[in-house]
């Protein structure tokens, strides 16, 4: 992992680049440099542990278009939201194998949509049997970050992830704080649980600010992601967690405009609670930076697609005092790391 500077973490693997939770997103994540990889987990009908970002996959997957999964199609509620399409839980891991990813937002990414239908749907252990492969590879160590998908939602139904997560992580050595494995999820009940399973570094998600956790929906909690991210909230959170992934308009809001406001003190709220502090997502595409940092022409049809100046995005949040950053394309994230590095050598010297 990295000695110096903030960490970087592939989001979904180097998901700005191929399909994203994939072998093939991870391994490129890694080859880059990326200190760790974030496989989302959701559960398969018969308890496997899977890396996914939702447990609905019609998206990123060809299940639509094969016939004998036709009658899978389902509209559930998913922590309150309606939700149509085919979802883990409905598969056993068997059925998951015949499936092959797709490109999430391939409007935007159709250089990484051209590998769709190349690549499986992961396990869990396959990600890290990936991992302990590249660490032998590279000979350096590669974290693994993996984030709980809908817990309160998985144990309604019978599938808890927290004890078969933590069996995974026992069986393959990585259940202590030094082996490389941070946990995430925007549910404090699910890692409060896994705090009394395995003794692994925890990290308490926040969302957008007016939004509360789902968890806190279903105790009746009135609390806010804006109230979590409070110095009493960030209180709280330091007596289970040992950090904070916040969305990043946390730090630094912007307006109905898209133009960037003043950053808050939540970088130094939560340092002073004892917390790291780890936003989410960057991206290079214009459709998600700031107005200040996209680049080209607006009228062009292509413009939401094209790079805008992610370095100076990174340049930005890393000036907050941030601990790691969540990337679609941790190649950037490494070069303005590196900037950030050069500079601060500059400076001394």
């Amino acid at each position: 992992m990295a000695d110096a500077g903030p960490i970087v973490i592939g989001h979904r693997g180097a998901s700005g680049e191929r399909p994203e939770h994939t072998l093939e997103a991870y391994a490129r994540a890694i080859d880059q440099g990326a200190d760790f990889i974030e496989p989302d987990l959701v559960m398969t009908k018969d308890g496997v542990v899977l890396a996914r970002h939702e447990n609905e996959i019609g998206a990123t997957t060809d299940v639509a278009s094969q016939p004998a999964f036709a009658d899978r199609h389902r509209t559930k509620r998913i922590d309150g939201v309606t939700v149509s399409g085919y979802f883990t839980e409905d598969f056993t891991l068997t059925e998951i194998a015949t499936l092959r990813a797709r490109e999430r937002i391939p409007a935007l990414r159709p250089a990484s949509a051209r590998h769709d239908g190349a690549f499986a749907v992961p396990t869990l252990a396959a990600v890290i049997a990936l991992v302990e492969a590249k660490e032998r590879e590279t000979g350096r160590p590669i974290g693994i970050y993996p984030e709980t998908k809908h817990p309160s939602y998985f144990a309604s139904i019978g599938l808890a992830m927290e004890p078969a997560l933590a069996s995974i992580l026992v069986a393959n050595g990585r259940s202590s704080r030094r082996a490389g494995v941070i946990v995430q999820s925007f549910e404090a009940a699910s890692l409060v649980a896994l705090r009394r399973l395995v003794d692994v570094r925890l990290v308490q998600l926040l969302g957008p600010p007016a939004e509360r956790p789902w968890d806190h929906v279903v105790a009746g909690d009135r609390r806010t992601y804006a109230d979590l991210a409070r110095p009493a909230g960030l209180a709280g959170i330091a007596a289970y967690a040992d950090g904070i992934g916040p969305a990043k308009e946390l730090i630094v809001p912007w307006d109905a405009a898209n133009r960037l406001g003043a950053p808050t003190a939540l970088v130094a709220d939560a340092h002073g609670a004892g917390l790291l502090v780890h936003p989410y997502s960057f991206r290079n595409e214009n459709a998600f930076l700031p107005e200040e940092f996209r680049r080209g022409d607006p009228s062009d049809p292509s413009f939401p697609a094209r790079h805008g100046d992610a370095a100076a995005e990174y340049a930005l949040f890393f000036a907050q005092g941030i601990d790691g950053v969540f990337s679609d394309f941790p190649a950037t994230a490494i070069a303005a790391r590196d900037a950030l590095s050069v500079a601060g050598a500059a400076r001394i010297g």
